[in-house]
């Protein structure tokens, strides 16, 4: 009896110290997982808050986990350790577009991934200016540049370089100037990017075997169009194309025969250009677009459109929205045509010119630049193109949540 008694006794101590280390296993468990997730929490403040898109938020998160546009300076080290194939994107300046190529330049350089190459064409007296500011810009391994002078065919080049504006048409003979670049991204000087040069660059692998360059309509709604109103020339599609964002395959451009009205034989591109300023320059008004929109009239199967977002302007707006892509989307890329950069038509548009042109690049991103930038939007209100001004931060913010992110990942 007694021994069945200690056997019991035993029994039960064995079973009480089973549950005894079974409890602090448990707690030991617990107490690690809230150690782990209090770590992961303070290690990851950004990504959790850029995820969740909640406006305030993420920008307070932003600033301490290092949003500026600092970067340290093994940040470009794969460009050397692993060579990329650059973007190229050209520009012509002339006159008194000296500040506003630099701020289109900035922009491009603020977004984009890639490394990138200028090739900037420009009037003899700005060349100086244009190396001491370029220079002088941080990130020289995120780009590099070429200046150039402005260059016409000698027996045509006063009547080419007055045709529309100062040094326009230059645009139209990059394909035969820079005869080693496959692939260029032509823009305006009064061009911003919202989003890395990278998305556009993309579209070059979206062409089919016939496009050759890609450019967006010049209107989306037909009743406010001026070339299917005014235009006394053949034009591309309903509404005709803008040329201030080009993107080109120049080696099918150079390569390419084109149909025309002038000739039942098929000519190249160096070959087409001047028989059609002669015959429709008493026609046309917008100078080297309009001669592109012949061209592509005779031959649409070379174009690839893209969708107005990526070349926003004011007739987007003024007379009410007519861009559906960017209430969805937002702007990737504003155009501010007619000098609205420069008065007080567009205040829209300007305060964006102005938070991109004041911003210096160290500077954090989200205080230096979209939050003031926010605050003068808001001031903007009476306007068309102000009632609806969440469009111009839509895509600049995802652009800028990006940047963070890549960030905290340490790329």
């Amino acid at each position: 009896m007694s021994r069945r008694l200690v056997q019991v006794v035993l029994l039960c101590l064995g079973c009480g110290l089973c549950s005894l280390l079974y409890a602090f296993s448990q707690l030991a468990l617990s107490l690690e997982q809230e150690a782990a997730r209090r770590q992961g929490d303070s290690a990851l403040p950004v990504r959790r808050q850029l995820s969740g898109g909640g406006g305030g938020a993420w920008r307070a998160a932003a600033r301490s986990a290092g949003c500026s546009q600092r970067e340290p300076p093994e940040r470009y080290d794969f460009v050397k350790k692993q060579p990329l194939e650059k973007m190229h994107l050209a520009v012509v300046a002339c006159g008194e577009r000296l500040e506003e190529t630099v701020t289109m330049l900035k922009s491009a350089i603020i977004f984009s991934i890639t490394p990138l190459h200028f090739h900037i064409f420009a009037e003899d007296p700005l060349h100086t200016e244009f190396r001491e500011i370029l220079d002088g810009l941080a990130y020289q391994g995120k780009f590099n540049y070429t200046l150039y002078p402005i260059s016409f065919p000698a027996e045509n080049a006063a009547e080419w370089k007055k045709l529309f504006k100062p040094c326009a048409s230059q645009r139209l003979f990059l394909p035969l100037i820079l005869k080693d670049v496959d692939s260029l991204l032509y823009v305006d000087t009064d061009i911003l990017f919202l989003r890395p040069v990278d998305d556009i660059w993309s579209f070059l692998k979206k062409f089919n075997s016939t496009q050759i360059a890609a450019m967006a309509p010049e209107h989306e709604e037909p009743r406010i169009g001026w070339y299917n109103r005014f235009a006394r020339h053949p034009y591309y599609g309903k509404t005709g194309i803008n040329s201030g964002v080009m993107l080109m395959n120049m080696t099918r451009i150079r390569r390419k025969h084109f149909k025309n009205d002038m000739t039942t034989a098929r000519l190249r591109w160096e070959e087409i250009l001047m028989p059609l300023l002669k015959k429709y320059k008493l026609n046309i008004t917008w100078g080297d677009q309009d001669l592109l929109n012949i061209m592509f009239f005779h031959n649409p199967e070379s174009l690839f459109v893209f969708p107005c977002q990526w070349n926003y302007r004011p007739d987007h707006c003024i007379y009410g929205s007519n861009c559906q892509q960017v209430d969805q989307e937002g702007i990737f890329i504003l155009h501010g045509n007619r000098g609205v950069y420069h008065d007080d038509k567009q205040p829209a548009f300007r305060a964006v010119y102005d938070a991109i042109r004041n911003y210096s690049f160290g500077d954090d991103l989200v205080h230096a630049l979209l939050l003031p930038l926010e605050l003068e939007l808001q001031k903007t209100q009476h306007t068309y193109c102000g009632r609806i001004y969440k469009v111009f931060t839509k895509q600049l913010t995802k652009s800028i949540r990006d940047i963070c992110d890549r960030r905290s990942k340490g790329r």
